[in-house]
């Protein structure tokens, strides 16, 4: 008996372990009839099983632009694109550099436009505007320092007037260091906004790039900058700094507020070190090419340029390059993928979104897998399959510059990811509206995906049971979830609910309660 009485607390703490943990009382995430992307766990409150969050890498394609003008050079990157009304827009920065065993000298910069109807065949306007060689008969909009990367958008403000329709950032040096605003009318002939520069903070040597939110209402830049050094300073060392990513917003596209650095999860700069670590190199940030998604614009999609300095020369062409400048030959550059809800905290995945590929490509090198800036929607070359995200990526850097085309499917950056055996995703609490619920997803043959939806205690809501869902299989962007009542979910508008997702073999991309 004393031997009990003794264990009793033990007995006791063991009994109430083992009982399940209250859950918190949250407040519903109301989603409304936003498409919402599985890019991070902002929604998801549990994951069992052998369910994972899985990055999907895009399809590379060929090539669709090569630069074999006098004018564009060996020295070609820096690449906007953007979908105005049925015309792709492209701009990018022409330029030379020549190597020698004393270092590098750069010949010109200027700014280049083309165009395209389906983000596949692309031409070059001749356009008149600026004169190379002695003729103006090129695709050229500007010329000197501000085309070390002119950066466009077509502003979506609709209290924008027509005549500042079309905005750029721009990178001066000099007599500031600094980033300038420019306008146009037509998205062809462009003027300063100011005279000064609107941002100071940062170091600004890349694709810095400002759009108007529509969701948040407000001017959004990001740019780079350096963690080390008074002001964000070059130090003397190219390794000294960490190569990262600040950003700013404005009411009006002409008064910024201070740039702050962005955060990241896993925090990244738990290593705040160019040192290498026991899992790889350290990899900095070069362009971010942060954007709305347009099809759920308020996630925020980063496609950085992947930085890691000081590894081994491993081609001909390292080693020449080398020769000139050393981190030309030993510092090597790909692509990443981030993600964010609000702007200043994103989801950083580790591994590559775009690696080299193929020795034979020479695409292992400093200055090539730079990501564009813009992911636009196009046709897909299977006639009858849905449309496709096309991204853009550079290569040939110091030989033959081009521009190849990958493809994603839509949404399809990240998916809830399950094998055969099985996993489920339970989401938070959430509200929302509308009629239906439709899936972007795609299984094996033997794969499924079935969805319960539940009240905020877990428990099932009548007609909506797992038992009562119809099981989904195949390959669909956008198929409408069926339960034995059917499809109609607008009786629970409004009402805090959970989905309960069970996935055999399954991605799903995205979902959507459709109006």
């Amino acid at each position: 008996m004393e031997h009990l009485r003794r264990r009793l607390p033990t007995l006791i703490a063991s009994v109430l372990w083992s009982l399940p943990s209250p859950v918190p009382a949250v407040d519903p995430i109301d989603i409304g009839t936003r498409r919402e992307l599985f890019i991070d766990h902002q929604l998801i409150e549990q994951m069992t099983g052998r369910t994972q969050l899985q990055l999907h890498h895009p399809v590379e394609t060929e090539d669709v632009f090569v630069h074999d003008t006098p004018w564009e050079g060996n020295r070609t990157m820096y690449y906007t694109i953007l979908q105005d009304g049925d015309l792709f827009r492209m701009y990018y920065r022409g330029s030379h550099i020549d190597l020698s065993e004393s270092g590098y000298s750069i010949r010109y910069n200027v700014t280049c436009y083309a165009e395209s109807r389906d983000g596949i065949r692309w031409t070059r306007p001749e356009l008149g505007l600026v004169a190379f060689g002695g003729s103006t008969r090129n695709n050229i909009l500007l010329s000197g320092e501000i085309c070390h990367a002119f950066v466009p958008f077509k502003d979506a403000n609709p209290d924008c007037p027509a005549k500042h329709r079309y905005k750029a950032i721009v990178a001066v040096y000099k007599p500031v260091r600094g980033l300038h605003v420019y306008s146009s009318a037509d998205g062809i002939r462009w003027s300063p906004m100011s005279d000064q520069p609107v941002i100071t903070t940062g170091y600004f040597d890349s694709q810095n790039l400002a759009f108007w939110d529509t969701v948040r209402k407000q001017y959004v830049g990001f740019h780079r900058a350096l963690r080390g050094g008074p002001k964000q300073l070059e130090p003397s060392s190219h390794e000294a700094a960490t190569k990262d990513v600040m950003t700013a917003t404005s009411s009006d596209f002409l008064r910024w507020s201070e740039p702050v650095w962005l955060a990241y999860s896993p925090e990244r700069w738990i290593r705040f070190s160019s040192k290498p670590t026991r899992f790889s190199p350290f990899v900095q940030l070069y362009t971010n090419q942060i954007q709305p998604y347009h099809r759920a614009p308020h996630i925020y999609l980063g496609f950085p340029t992947r930085y890691v300095a000081g590894r081994a020369k491993l081609t001909d062409l390292n080693r020449k390059l080398a020769e000139s400048v050393e981190y030309f030959g030993v510092d090597y550059t790909d692509g990443g993928f981030m993600s964010s809800r609000d702007g200043r905290r994103f989801q950083f995945w580790d591994e590559a979104f775009i690696r080299p590929g193929n020795p034979a490509r020479n695409r292992w090198v400093y200055g090539d897998n730079f990501q564009s800036l813009g992911v636009v929607e196009t046709q897909s070359t299977t006639a009858g399959a849905a449309n496709e995200l096309s991204l853009y990526v550079n290569e040939g850097l110091w030989r033959q510059c081009k521009l190849r085309r990958y493809t994603l499917r839509l949404d399809g950056f990240v998916s809830a990811s399950a094998p055969l055996s099985g996993g489920e995703v339970i989401t938070r609490p959430i509200t929302m509206r509308g009629r239906q619920l439709a899936l972007n997803f795609v299984t094996s043959v033997a794969g499924s995906i079935r969805i319960e939806i539940q009240t905020p205690d877990g428990e099932p809501i009548e007609g909506h049971s797992l038992a009562d869902c119809q099981e989904m299989f195949g390959n669909a962007t956008e198929r409408v979830v069926q339960w034995k009542r059917g499809s109609d979910v607008s009786p629970l508008t409004g009402r805090p609910l959970r989905l309960r997702i069970v996935l055999k073999d399954a991605d799903l991309y995205a979902f959507q309660f459709t109006p």
